[in-house]
């Protein structure tokens, strides 16, 4: 009796290993963040988890190989998307010449005090060489403008390479939810 016990104790187990594997190479991936770039909205050190096979949408919060360092992920958020003009002048997002809110970037921009804008001037033909975003690819950046390797420095990101859709903060507890 006490060997079924067993059997059925250690099948429990290995079931339940291969289903968090399969969840874990086909449904979400954990991160860690690293670096100050996505400041304040997610900090250095936080523990996030990112689903994997979703519909990326502006604004998302998405993770990807980093294309200039090996080895390392970025965390950035989606700006532009496959067709669109970007332009930031005064602090402002311009996409497809209309004016778009960022309020994630209110408490950031609050602030600032030395006079500068959080966000310098530009135009996506300037820092990519590109008029829109090709089809295909993703124009990103951090929430911390002044400290962020970006879309204006790394270029596009292809959606093949996006790893997955930054929702949840899992480390600290005091910030466990979603995003």
């Amino acid at each position: 009796m006490k060997s079924k016990e067993l059997l059925h104790t250690i099948l429990f187990f290995v079931g339940l290993a291969a289903l968090l594997f399969l969840l874990r190479q086909f449904v979400f991936t954990p991160v860690v963040v690293k670096g100050h770039s996505m400041d304040p909205t997610l900090a250095d050190g936080e523990r996030v988890i990112a689903l994997k096979n979703t519909e990326i949408k502006r604004f998302d919060i998405v993770t990807f190989p980093a294309p200039d360092e090996p080895k390392k992920n970025y965390i950035k958020r989606v700006i532009g998307l496959p067709g669109d003009t970007i332009e930031y002048k005064n602090d402002v997002l311009y996409i497809n010449d209309k004016e778009v809110k960022e309020p994630y970037l209110d408490e950031f921009k609050a602030e600032v005090t030395d006079g500068l804008p959080l966000t310098l001037d530009f135009t996506l033909s300037e820092v990519t060489g590109e008029k829109k975003v090709p089809e295909g690819e993703y124009f990103v950046m951090g929430d911390n403008r002044r400290n962020s390797k970006d879309g204006r420095m790394i270029g596009f990101i292809n959606k093949d390479k996006i790893s997955g859709d930054v929702k949840f903060v899992l480390w600290p507890l005091n910030r466990f939810g979603t995003i």
